[in-house]
């Protein structure tokens, strides 16, 4: 049995999409972060960083949390939306070097950006703009590598481009 635990948000909705996509039944558990769920001790005994999504498959005895973590292992469980390393390394490799640009890059920008322009109690200009010029920056290299292929690994749709669709589905709210 797969446990997803998760909130509404652009980390959660990755993992949702790789399950369905997958055909993998699971239960879905919602965390109330705003009602603080994600830090009573059962659930920072799954993540003690305290973080949605987290991914438990009682079946093969393993937690996981951080979703790129769960989407490399949700692909390598079916052997699907990764390719494989034997016969296709390069697209793999492109499939690996998207997901990390993701996880390293456009989440978070996209995530400060959003707290600096919606969230954040005081106006920060620097940092309003400092993130509003990196996202778009992030955003125009995504562009520009979409402009000649279907998806960000080539041929195939992969978790590269699930984990992309996660924040970017949102850009919308600040634009």
């Amino acid at each position: 049995m797969i446990r997803l635990y998760t909130d509404s948000s652009p980390n959660g909705f990755k993992i949702t999409i790789a399950l369905e996509e997958l055909g993998l039944p699971y239960v879905l558990h919602h965390v109330r972060i705003e009602e603080g769920e994600h830090r009573q001790p059962g659930f920072l005994w799954l993540n003690p960083h305290g973080r949605i999504p987290v991914l438990v498959d009682e079946s093969a005895g393993i937690t996981l949390f951080e979703s790129a973590a769960i989407l490399l292992y949700l692909a390598e469980k079916t052997g699907k939306l990764l390719p494989d390393a034997r016969t296709a390394p390069q697209a793999r490799w492109q499939a690996l070097q998207w997901l990390i640009f993701h996880a390293a890059s456009v989440g978070p920008l996209i995530g400060q950006r959003v707290h600096f322009e919606l969230f954040s109690e005081t106006r920060n200009a620097e940092a309003i703009a400092r993130y509003r010029r990196l996202t778009n920056e992030a955003f125009a290299t995504l562009d520009q590598h979409l402009a000649s292929r279907p998806y960000l690994a080539g041929e195939e749709y992969s978790i590269a481009d699930i984990a992309h669709f996660g924040w970017t589905h949102i850009a919308r709210i600040i634009d």
